[in-house]
């Protein structure tokens, strides 16, 4: 099975070892990679700001450097919405609509490829630990994929998992959200670490760049002693 990866602008600048343990992770489940250089930032930040003319410059830029792939997987569940939003955004535009709505179609978060297209639950990880799960709200709310990230650490050998008090909760970041609304960002991001203090656990996981970038800036200003870890890591462990 032939897959793309779409890598993600915070994967690419501030996370390559998420980029890598995505590769690492794909490989050994059989799939081979192809990785398209031609690759730049999906429009979001842009998109959520109000500059929608400009920012489809840059989703014309995506659909061109994806349409022909056979599997689009994103370690990123707030990436993988913005594509699958092009063509609502694309609307009134026939010919974009339709090389959107191709690349919407065959694009998939790296949890929900892992499951409902390889049909894995077991990947083979192992990992010593207690720790806990953050759900991002565009991957759960928007995306809409719930499920597939705690199947697959339910199987991560000699991982404890404790469930996170006021999981679904925003932790803050929501892009350009905590830079416009930095106060507010804050007080969200310290609520969810003291619940992620209240589980006592050693390691807080999550599935989007942006988030575990947000709450591990806040950890680390804080002093915690708590690992902050993408769940590609996770499942990349052996």
């Amino acid at each position: 099975m032939k897959v793309t990866l779409f890598a993600t602008c915070l994967v690419d600048m501030f996370q390559s070892g998420v980029g890598k343990a995505t590769v690492e992770l794909l490989e050994r489940l059989g799939c081979d990679i192809e990785f398209p250089d031609s690759q730049v930032c999906c429009g979001q930040p842009a998109y959520n700001s109000g500059y929608v003319k400009e920012s489809k410059e840059a989703m014309k830029k995506m659909i061109g450097t994806f349409e022909n792939a056979e599997y689009i997987v994103t370690p990123s569940g707030s990436c993988a919405t913005m594509f699958k939003e092009y063509p609502h955004i694309f609307k009134d535009d026939g010919e974009w609509r339709e090389r959107a709505q191709n690349v919407a179609d065959k694009t998939y978060e790296l949890t929900q490829f892992i499951v409902d297209v390889l049909g894995i639950e077991d990947v083979g990880a192992r990992m010593n630990g207690k720790a806990t799960y953050h759900t991002s709200c565009h991957m759960t709310r928007l995306l809409g994929v719930k499920e597939a990230p705690f199947r697959l650490l339910a199987n991560v050998k000699g991982l404890e998992f404790v469930p996170l008090p006021g999981a679904h909760n925003c932790c803050g970041f929501g892009g350009t959200f905590s830079v416009k609304m930095g106060q507010i960002s804050e007080q969200m991001v310290d609520e969810k670490v003291e619940h992620i203090e209240e589980t006592d656990a050693e390691i807080i996981i999550g599935g989007d760049a942006g988030c575990m970038m947000n709450i591990g800036g806040r950890i680390g200003r804080k002093g915690k002693p708590i690992r902050v870890m993408h769940i590609a890591e996770v499942l990349n462990s052996r």
